[in-house]
């Protein structure tokens, strides 16, 4: 199996969380079932009709299949993974923003997700309001938002385009602005997924830098890359799943050494 490692991050070993921090993420015997239409319907009208007639039958899909996993606070863990393995799906459950079919997940503090590029966002919004209507979704008060605004277009590096509508800005100026106004107040819990792919590489080394910082002061983050090199060396342990399962779990190395090698 061959994967791209991306990028070369801080070259300091994780910060290693004591052994007695409490469990701030608790996943048990999760369990994700879609059910996916056998036919493909071009309208909502046609699906309507034929669910009303009867007609319509379903396959099952399992995003996850009973996993189980637990993060201690102040640790730094990977998720990797094939596409379409769970992990996604996985950090939207510690996320809040679904719920298993089966078993259950038990997140203790506030949660700063950075789900997928542009989430929260509003395309024909200018990058000012985004900042605002982002920062809400993430639970901050205008007032607050206000006061930071500055150091958080001066993170993103965006003060020539922050008036302009998000439409307008690149996929990794749009990662740019959202990763900057989720990690502009040091979260208890760090969700990234994928959001350090994009852009340039010195954006991305202070993007890690800023992760480093929390993790040292006792942030909590889950981190989904298919940058190999970053799982290993930015985190603590690491979760390989695969189709829905949890294959591993252990140190970051190991794991990411398994993964590799299979």
């Amino acid at each position: 199996m061959k994967l791209s490692t991306a990028l070369e991050p801080l070259s300091a070993q994780p910060v290693q969380p004591s052994l007695d921090s409490p469990i701030v993420i608790s996943v048990e015997n999760v369990t994700v079932r879609y059910r996916v239409p056998k036919e493909q319907m071009r309208t909502f009208k046609e699906y309507a009709i034929r669910r009303i007639q009867g007609r319509v039958q379903h396959n099952e899909f399992l995003a996850l299949d009973s996993v189980s996993l637990s993060v201690h606070k102040g640790e730094v863990f990977g998720l990797i993974g094939p596409n379409g393995a769970g992990k996604t799906t996985l950090l939207r459950l510690v996320a809040r923003v679904m719920r298993p079919t089966e078993g259950r997940v038990v997140v203790v503090g506030n949660v700063a997700p950075l789900l997928a590029m542009g989430a929260g966002f509003h395309l024909e919004l200018t990058g000012r309001e985004n900042v605002y209507l982002n920062g809400a979704i993430l639970g901050y008060d205008r007032k607050t938002i206000g006061q930071n605004f500055d150091r958080i277009v001066d993170f993103a590096e965006l003060w020539d385009f922050i008036d302009s509508p998000l439409r307008t800005y690149s996929s990794g100026m749009v990662a740019r602005l959202g990763f900057a106004v989720a990690t502009d107040i040091m979260p208890e819990i760090l969700i990234v997924d994928e959001a350090l792919s994009v852009g340039d590489t010195a954006f991305q080394e202070k993007s890690l830098a800023r992760i480093r910082s929390f993790q040292e002061r006792g942030s909590t983050i889950l981190l989904v890359t298919h940058g190999m090199e970053t799982i290993r060396k930015m985190c603590n342990r690491a979760a390989w799943l695969d189709q829905g399962r949890l294959r591993l779990i252990g140190p970051a190395r190991e794991v990411v050494d398994e993964y590799l090698s299979a």
